[in-house]
């Protein structure tokens, strides 16, 4: 980076009155930062030359006084069932993926938090990675902004549903997540997206969950949970050995009492580890216990590990049994498993560009 640049300033990375005290001190109209702050935000703009209503004397000025860190679509994959992959590189060419999962009358942009993820669970690719850094607010708005666009090209529609479920551990980025929920939700200086479409999934950090319960969100909870039973769990996630189920459980009733959401477990089924019959009914008390739902998914294969699928029996088994238990429960199928894009698969080979 020159040192021309490192004199300037991020203008997405500095709040809406510290715009606007610059541009003030620029010698310009306090309005201003209102027509800049939306071309950022709102309309998703990523140089000065196309604020069409801001004049070329104030552009220039912009322009010697800031700079875009601007996030870019390197590649992107179609699955044969439509789910989409995509690459996406950072301005220190640190690069992530993100997912599209179209199904029906849903559009769910699957977008991540962090480069890698510090958390090893067994079972998912992305924590061989190890973590590189946490990504910033405006960088997870980005995913957003181009998943969306190729969403209207592929498929003529808007996103209808936003998924913290990519890469990283949102939790242990918690500023920037809660700031990206912000730009992408605010109405003024943002998508407008509805908060009651997101869904932050985090695999279980105590603390934070209550931090969360106090933002006073409209935002849905999904935990990584994958095991009801204290030692099944630690075995597959070494995270529950400082964040075990009772700890985990005061927080998710808490969440409920304080947001009337019902969180949802997210539940890889893996054959003969935690879909037998004692597993099954352990998941099946917690449940009775939090107001919540399960979300049932598909293992996908990820390299070096010997899991394997549910069979598809046992699979009918378990749905009947919270069923009967009048316990809301889904089975989530793979999604883009051809292209690595289904869950637990996202891990980029090569870490820069």
């Amino acid at each position: 980076m020159s040192n021309k640049i490192q004199e300037k300033t991020d203008i997405r990375n500095i709040s809406f009155l510290e715009l606007k005290q610059k541009i003030v001190s620029l010698n310009e109209q306090s309005h201003k930062s209102n027509q800049v702050f939306e071309w950022i935000w709102k309309k998703s703009k990523t140089n000065f030359d196309s604020m069409r209503n801001i004049s070329s004397k104030t552009k220039k000025k912009l322009e010697e006084n800031f700079y875009f860190n601007q996030t870019k679509l390197k590649k992107k994959e179609k699955s044969q069932d439509g789910t989409i992959k995509f690459l996406f590189v950072f301005f220190d060419g640190k690069i992530g993926e993100g997912v599209l999962i179209p199904q029906k009358q849903r559009y769910t942009a699957c977008i991540s938090s962090q480069v890698g993820c510090s958390l090893d669970c067994t079972f998912c690719a992305t924590g061989k990675m190890k973590l590189e850094r946490n990504l910033m607010y405006q960088e997870i708005y980005d995913q957003v902004v181009l998943i969306n666009k190729a969403c209207e090209e592929e498929y003529s529609s808007k996103l209808t549903n936003i998924v913290y479920m990519g890469m990283g551990e949102p939790f242990l980025n918690y500023k920037n997540v809660i700031k990206s929920i912000e730009k992408i939700n605010s109405e003024k200086h943002g998508l407008g997206f509805s908060q009651k479409r997101i869904t932050v999934s985090t695999s279980g950090i105590s603390k934070i969950i209550k931090r969360f319960s106090d933002e006073k969100l409209k935002v849905n909870l999904a935990l990584s949970l994958h095991s009801a039973n204290n030692k099944t769990r630690t075995e597959i996630m070494s995270i529950n050995k400082t964040n075990d189920i009772e700890s985990l459980k005061e927080e998710l009733i808490e969440f409920y009492k304080k947001t009337k959401i019902k969180p949802t477990f997210e539940y890889v089924l893996l054959k003969g580890i935690n879909d037998t019959k004692e597993e099954i009914q352990q998941l099946v008390k917690l449940c009775k216990q939090i107001p919540s739902k399960v979300n049932f998914i598909e293992y996908n294969e990820v390299e070096n590990t010997q899991y394997k699928k549910t069979d598809k029996k046992r699979v009918e088994e378990i749905l009947s049994t919270f069923d009967n238990n009048k316990i809301t429960a889904k089975f989530r199928q793979s999604r883009g498993e051809d292209i690595n894009a289904a869950c637990g698969q996202l891990a980029t080979k090569n870490k820069k560009t």
